[in-house]
């Protein structure tokens, strides 16, 4: 696999794109801080780019599948290159609705660019090289988020803002280049028709998730990070106003960048010895006790630790839900079950950024931290008896 000039395309592409999303995600964060005062409001312009790239998704997935990935993958990369040219007419202005053009771009060229990336990867490998390549590529990503936040923190102190944007800016284009040097075997376009004309849509998975309690309950439970990574950016805004320091945001990035790597890498080390689902109900507590950790965010080192702590947890969480989600639901619903979650994810990470910039404003960060914090709690604590009475009926149903 190493020797695949493909491979080191994809995985340099991802870590060089990474490093451009995040110097530029900072850069966001920081220009909101300065022009938006209401927290409500930057809820508002982060859920308008959202919002674009979740409409957007059926007619990105059906290009996908119908134009080369490649192709896809050009076009896309390109208008993420053009879209910081609006950033750019936002900071000369200092007009926040050339922000909002902005992210609407930005997240409509990703809303084609990664489902075309994630097509192309199994065409660049064998089937049994492929769970490496997902791997190795969810760490460099993770990398890049590392080391994009923590230089960006540390950029912002020493040039200006419109020069973090000119990086990330740069970090497109090498993204762009690379693109044209991937080679991929795109599959026959009568094989392509043949296989859409056979797959139906999500009414098919409906019952499947319902005859499948323990799916169900995983697929709510997957809503509790949601309550944190909704308004993630925003708790760093505000934690940001309430320590005075635009470089605790890259620390915070940072801590929980490789925690959550630290999470990934230690259940696998335990996933053999503990039940999933113990696994799952375990750190879903850990997650709504780091929530509750924020009500001392005005202490820098308790917030980076909860952050920390949080990340971890989510590292152990999701590659756990992932399992039980492979595992429990038939192959040949995998492609439709991951695309309902997905877009259900994008639709309540919507609702949460709306929610937490209005609590926001009406509670202040502590306060809200502390009630989503008791709402994950109580939440594992009623799933984790329905998992207990269903274990229980299970195994009554066996002995009987």
């Amino acid at each position: 696999m190493w020797k695949n000039k493909n491979v080191w395309i994809i995985l340099i592409g991802e870590f060089v794109a990474g490093l451009g999303l995040w110097l530029g995600i900072i850069g966001n964060l920081e220009f909101m801080q300065e022009k938006v005062p209401s927290d409500f409001l930057k809820s508002l312009i982060l859920a308008v780019g959202l919002l674009a790239g979740l409409l957007l998704g059926p007619l990105a997935g059906r290009v996908t599948d119908q134009v080369d990935k490649k192709k896809v993958m050009l076009i896309s990369g390109f208008g993420r290159a053009v879209s910081v040219l609006f950033m750019f007419a936002a900071i000369h202005t200092g007009s926040v609705l050339w922000m909002v053009v902005f992210m609407i771009c930005i997240q409509i060229s990703a809303a084609f660019y990664f489902p075309a990336l994630q097509a192309a990867i199994p065409m660049v490998v064998q089937e049994k090289e492929l769970l490496q390549l997902n791997g190795v590529h969810m760490n460099v990503a993770t990398l890049s988020r590392i080391l994009g936040t923590a230089l960006a923190g540390v950029l912002l102190v020493v040039i200006s803002l419109s020069m973090l944007y000119f990086l990330s800016l740069a970090a497109y284009l090498v993204l762009f280049f690379l693109t044209f040097f991937l080679q991929l075997e795109e599959p026959d376009q009568g094989v392509i028709l043949k296989g859409k004309a056979q797959s139906g849509g999500f009414k098919e998975v409906f019952p499947i998730i319902k005859g499948l309690p323990i799916v169900m309950m995983t697929l709510i439970m997957t809503l509790i990070p949601l309550l944190f990574l909704g308004g993630f950016n925003l708790l760093v805004i505000n934690i940001s106003e309430l320590q005075d320091s635009s470089a605790i945001k890259g620390w915070i990035y940072t801590s929980e960048g490789i925690s959550f790597m630290l999470g990934a890498f230690f259940v696998k080390q335990i996933s053999g010895k503990r039940s999933p689902y113990v696994i799952l109900f375990l750190f879903s507590f850990v997650m709504g006790v780091a929530q509750m950790m924020l009500f001392f965010a005005d202490q820098a080192i308790l917030a980076v630790c909860a952050f920390a702590v949080f990340g971890f947890a989510v590292g152990c969480f999701f590659p756990t839900a992932a399992t039980i989600f492979q595992t429990r639901i038939p192959k040949e619903f995998h492609g439709r079950f991951f695309s309902f979650r997905n877009m259900m994810d994008r639709l309540i990470f919507q609702v949460v950024l709306l929610m937490t910039g209005l609590f926001l404003d009406l509670m202040g960060l502590q306060h809200m931290t502390l009630m989503f914090g008791i709402i994950s709690l109580s939440a594992t604590a009623l799933f984790y008896v329905k998992y207990r009475q269903l274990k229980e009926t299970v195994l009554a149903e066996k002995t009987g």
